[in-house]
């Protein structure tokens, strides 16, 4: 019999288990009760957390806040990781304490959000409006609730804008081939690579790649924001890094399972910040000009592939269904991102300007 196994073992047993047959063998006996309801062992974080990264959810995982066996904190996961519509529309909401909803505010969203809070009465009220507003901006055109969208521009001399356009009309295409023009860099194909993506937006990055006759036109800023120095596509920074301290795994806000070792490299496929071609970082091909990073909301079709090229690169990234609409990006948010860069831009500007 279960009953007669250790409790550790036991909670071992359990989180291997499906959240429905959790929940049937908790209701079962006093002790197995006791031990699903311990929040020590949390025999549910497993079951939740295979849910989430699956996205497929059983039926009972939406009411699942009603049963007391269900330590409270699990929906913190559930707040990080879940569907918007789903967490909105479809799940019964747990009693939580503030400073949960907040801890679950704070994994969701880029930092810059934060400033919704002062506009609310509790961290609750601030998480469901803003996850409402994402959600919505996710399926229609509507920038009522953010008129202009900022974004940042990584200078070759080192400095870096931050900039803004009306969230109306923005093309981050647009004002890209804008710069390159500048740069007599339009004949040059434009590059766009995904940086790391989270519940509700992911952070793209577009540019150009050349062979350059002059060093003078390489961007190092960008391939040190792409490509974080000693960082490998083994996932583990080279003894040589000079920055290996800062190496460490992103929480505010939490990637997706897709860029889970973020600024460290994820294998499966979806981490392609920098592709080896040739046996060649990028084919021996270099940044030049200005690099754009932008926060583009998971719309629609967003995971949807054309049969043009390789996915979750270049154009497969901005066309098509589901990937036009954008969400400011501060230096709050670059600063969460891309730490190691703190020491390497020599000017932050806000707004357009060389910061002389």
């Amino acid at each position: 019999m279960i009953e007669t196994l250790p409790v550790e073992l036991i909670g071992k047993i359990l989180g291997q288990l499906n959240i429905v047959d959790v929940l049937i063998l908790s209701q079962l006996s006093r002790r197995l009760r006791l031990v699903a309801s311990d929040a020590v062992l949390n025999v549910w974080r497993l079951p939740i957390l295979r849910n989430l990264l699956s996205n497929q959810y059983e039926d009972c995982l939406k009411h699942l806040s009603v049963y007391t066996s269900v330590p409270r904190y699990n929906w913190v996961e559930i707040l990080s990781m879940g569907r918007a519509s789903y967490i909105l529309f479809e799940t019964t909401l747990p009693n939580l304490k503030e400073a949960e909803w907040e801890e679950a505010f704070k994994r969701r969203f880029l930092p810059s959000w934060w400033r919704w809070r002062k506009d609310s009465s509790t961290w609750k009220a601030a998480f469901l409006k803003v996850l409402h507003n994402t959600w919505h901006r996710s399926r229609t055109s509507c920038t009522t609730n953010e008129a202009w969208t900022r974004y940042v521009v990584l200078n070759r001399n080192g400095s870096a804008n931050l900039l803004e356009a009306s969230s109306r009309s923005f093309n981050p295409v647009v004002v890209l081939n804008d710069l390159r023009v500048q740069h007599n860099m339009h004949r040059l194909e434009m590059r766009v690579r995904l940086v790391v993506q989270f519940a509700d937006v992911r952070i793209i990055a577009l540019g150009t790649l050349n062979q350059p006759r002059s060093p003078l036109t390489v961007n190092p800023n960008a391939k040190a924001f792409l490509h974080p120095p000693g960082v490998e596509s083994d996932g583990v920074p080279t003894l040589t890094s000079p920055a290996i301290s800062v190496y460490s795994r992103l929480r505010y806000p939490l990637p997706a399972q897709t860029h889970a070792e973020y600024p460290l490299y994820t294998p499966g496929g979806a981490d392609k910040r920098w592709i080896i071609a040739e046996g060649l970082e990028e084919a021996g091909l270099q940044w030049v000009g200005g690099l754009m990073i932008v926060a583009q909301i998971l719309g629609q079709g967003i995971d949807d592939v054309s049969n043009s090229g390789a996915p979750l690169q270049d154009h497969d990234l901005i066309a098509g269904s589901g990937r036009h609409q954008y969400a400011s990006l501060t230096w709050d948010d670059f600063r969460a991102i891309a730490p190691w860069l703190e020491e390497k831009i020599t000017r932050r500007i806000d707004g357009p300007g060389l910061g002389i």
